[in-house]
């Protein structure tokens, strides 16, 4: 069985063998920061196609890993670590390599990398949390967000089980929707309509954004972006700015700044053909 530090050995050795390229346009990026979380990479529901989709067609000045980002609970339980998942990690390292500011805020699922909080590996810097600075002047709290998670807390054990039913959603859902593609019905996300329909998720998450952005305000940030419960939302609570940049398991979502210090959420690609035919949801909130 791997452990952590396997893991982490893996990913930094097996970095060097993969077949992702990419050009880099030498001109300044057309956006100053992209955030990402919840990529769960050694998952089969990781959507890794997608995200190097994205990040393809989003360069940035500066890179947040905002935690997740690799799902060492399922790695310990089943190694699983396809081609499209050793390209994403090469992505991130060149993007470090090519002068991108790449800063990693570890998760529940990936904090063994905790450890290393305050080091830099291939350009990557790690760190238990960070605050953004817009290029108009805001101070956005960077956080993974399980502190806020009473479960993850308080009854860990708890939270291995949920993880184990959520595989089981996701597995369902991927049946499911190939299922509807047969028909040419769009993706539909079963976890995402049962975090949007059953009252006691509800409360869970207006509960989560409430505590977080809370606690920015308190610590005198004008927002605060996080990941950790899978929901895309940007949105003010109580004057302080809320984003979740939500994940790469289901809604296959990202934040990104734009040069003049514009937010915008973005929703990107079909789940089946991520790059033939991109579906782009925009929210935006200067």
């Amino acid at each position: 069985m791997r452990t952590a530090f396997d893991t982490v050995d893996f990913v930094a050795a097996g970095v060097a063998g993969g077949t992702a390229t990419e050009s880099e346009d030498p001109v300044r990026p057309p956006y100053r920061t992209v955030f990402v979380s919840d990529i769960h990479l050694g998952t089969a529901g990781c959507q890794a196609a997608a995200l190097l989709d994205f990040l393809k067609r989003h360069p940035s000045e500066q890179l947040y890993l905002v935690g997740d980002i690799v799902d060492g609970w399922q790695l310990r339980r089943r190694w699983f670590w396809p081609q499209a998942h050793n390209d994403v990690v090469q992505k991130v390292l060149r993007r470090a390599r090519k002068g991108c500011r790449v800063v990693y805020v570890p998760g529940n699922h990936d904090e063994f990398a905790r450890q290393f909080a305050g080091h830099a590996f291939g350009g990557i810097e790690v760190a238990e949390e960070a605050v953004h600075v817009t290029a108009d002047g805001r101070r956005l709290w960077v956080l993974h967000g399980d502190a806020f998670d009473g479960v993850v807390q308080c009854a860990k054990w708890l939270a291995h089980i949920g993880d184990t039913l959520y595989e089981f959603t996701l597995r369902l859902n991927r049946h499911l929707n190939r299922a509807r593609g047969w028909f040419g019905l769009p993706y539909w996300s079963l976890s995402g309509y049962l975090k949007h329909r059953v009252k006691r998720a509800l409360n869970y998450v207006t509960g989560f954004e409430q505590a977080v952005a809370h606690e920015a305000r308190r610590r005198g940030h004008q927002g605060v972006v996080c990941g950790h419960i899978h929901r895309a939302e940007m949105r003010e609570i109580d004057g302080v700015l809320y984003c979740n940049d939500g994940d790469w398991v289901e809604s296959r979502t990202a934040l990104v700044e734009h040069l003049d210090g514009r937010l915008e959420l973005v929703e990107w690609g079909a789940v089946d053909h991520p790059v033939a035919s991109p579906r782009i949801a925009h929210k935006e909130l200067a």
